[in-house]
Parts: structure tokens; sequence; C-alpha cells
């Protein structure tokens, strides 16, 4: 990725409000006596490439050309998700926020969770699953943080907080506008919500139902949430899992600060998916992005959910 030009222009939050909305933004589900929304803040536009860096390029190029995708670069969903959990209201990421790469379609978050009738001043707690601008730049948003409760909880693993504070690079393949970004939005989280933030080492019960579990991967902090209310069980990956893992779980993503513990980590997710029953959310698998995991020979294979209206 680090010979691929990346314009930058800040998109201001009228401009992203008088985009139309055509599309369902929204998705609401019952795990048990816990409620689970997942929320969209819109589409990112990365170079194809960074799908699948370590890839023949004629491999990635007939896996889009089977999707009908471009070779150039691809939609890739943006999701965040809302939890109610006994008195607790939990966003788990934010989305991308207001002054990152020239995204105009990302960036939403905020707006649509008002509309999906979410307070911020409702919200309890915060659950990062890492700290890359897209998952805490909808809290950096204007005027966000001054709507928050002060008594505000954000949990994140101890690893990521730890990490950020001198990032290094060099196992990934962001370009270097890129990684900059990344260290700028992570450092100014610290220090905008340093005194809310909860760090835990491996694994936290954050709620009635809610744990976070630290995987590492694709950042040394990264973390995984599960959900469990009787026999219905959630897990929201992050990003562990993202469209291609299905069918090349090898693949290393761009973003991915230890490429093949990545790999590992994801096959291992999707494994126990597959022998729970378990829905999954995944940060960047295509919206609503509900579904379940199944064996497929060696590999998995996705099963979207049918739509409940």
């Amino acid at each position: 990725m680090s010979n691929v030009e990346t314009k930058f222009r800040p998109v201001s939050q009228e401009e992203k409000r008088g985009l139309d909305e055509v599309v369902p933004s929204r998705y609401a589900m019952q795990i048990g006596d816990i409620e689970v929304m997942i929320i969209s803040d819109g589409v990112l536009t990365p170079p194809a490439e960074s799908m699948a860096t370590n890839a023949d390029p004629a491999a990635r190029g007939e896996w889009l050309d089977e999707r009908f995708l471009s070779k150039e670069a691809f939609d890739w969903a943006l999701n965040a998700v809302v939890v109610r959990s006994g008195d607790q209201t939990l966003l788990i990421d934010s989305g991308l926020g207001e002054e990152y790469p020239d995204f105009p379609r990302a960036g939403q978050f905020v707006q649509r969770l008002e509309a999906a009738g979410v307070d911020l001043g409702s919200v309890t707690d915060v659950v990062l699953t890492h700290m890359h601008f897209d998952h805490v730049g909808g809290l950096l948003a204007e005027g966000v943080k001054e709507r928050m409760r002060p008594d505000l909880r954000v949990h994140v693993c101890a690893s990521e907080t730890e990490f950020w504070k001198s990032p290094d690079f060099s196992r990934t393949a962001m370009p270097p506008a890129l990684a900059d970004l990344a260290r700028k939005a992570s450092l100014a989280f610290m220090n905008v919500y340093g005194g809310h933030i909860r760090t835990f080492e491996d694994e936290a019960q954050v709620a009635p139902g809610v744990s976070v579990t630290r995987t590492g991967g694709h950042t040394p902090g990264h973390s995984v949430v599960r959900v469990q209310s009787g026999n219905d069980r959630l897990m929201f990956c992050g990003d562990a899992i993202f469209p291609v893992s299905f069918d090349h779980p090898e693949w290393h993503n761009g973003f991915e600060h230890d490429p093949q513990e990545a790999t590992r980590i994801r096959l291992r997710l999707m494994r126990e998916l597959a022998d729970n029953g378990s829905w999954l959310i995944s940060t960047h698998m295509p919206f609503p992005s509900v579904g379940r995991v199944a064996a497929n020979g060696e590999l998995y294979r996705w099963a979207p959910a049918w739509w409940d209206y």
C-alpha cells in the first residue's frame, strides 16, 4: 500500500447531514434479554490491495472479479454496535468521525445514533475493540465529549493503550499518511478520554452478559466482545474477520500489526463460531453484518442472516 496515493480533506458535519439516507442505517436484534443494535457509520473505500497485501495480484483480482467488485478500490462497510443490558447502555466502537481521510460516505455514526433514538447522554460505557481511527473517531467529533456522562467508562485493553504511546507500523502495509492519522487519533482519544479509561489485561465483564476479551493480532490489544443471554450468543469481532477471510484467511489485511497472528486468530474465532452457533457481527462485513459461520471443508463459510422486518 505504500505506493498508493491517498487524498485527504476534512468533511464537515453539514456535508454529511446533507447526504440522502436512501438505505437503512440501523438494525436491531435481541440476544435473550439483551438488546443489540448495529449502526452503520457509512462506507470506506480503501485501495483494493489493502484487503490482501500478501496475495498474488492475479488471485486477488480473480476474487474481486467473481464478486463484480472493483480492482482499484472497494466498498468497505463500517459498523458499530449499541448494547443495552440491565441498566447499562454500551457503545462498541464509534466509527470514523470528522477529520480523517477523504471518505465522505463515512463518519455518520453520531447522527445515525441519534436517529436511532440513542441519546449520547444515556451511554454508560464505551468498549473499544482497538484504537484505529475508524473505531475511535466518532467519539472525537466536535461536541460529542461534552454530551457524554461525566461518569462514562471507556473499556480498552491495557496493551492497546500502551502500544499507541509509541506505535510500531513496521509490520503493516499502511501508507505513511494513514499511519500518521492512526497515531494522531489514538493519542487524541487518550488525551480527551484519559480520565474515563478503564483498562483490562485479558478479559473483563463490562455489563451483565457482556464481556470483552483480548485477541491481539490486528493490533496488540485488539479485542472481541461476546454477548450471551440464555441460549443466545453474539460476538462482535471488530477487525478480526473481513469479507475475504472466509475464502482466504491467510490473506493479510494492510492494517494488521501482526499479520501471521491475525490469521491464526481469525481461524480460531471462526472455529469457535461454527462450533457454538453464535451470531457474528464484524466491523467491515456488509451492513448489517449479522450472520453465522459454518464449516466448509477445511475453511468456513459466511451465512448472512435473513433480515427480520
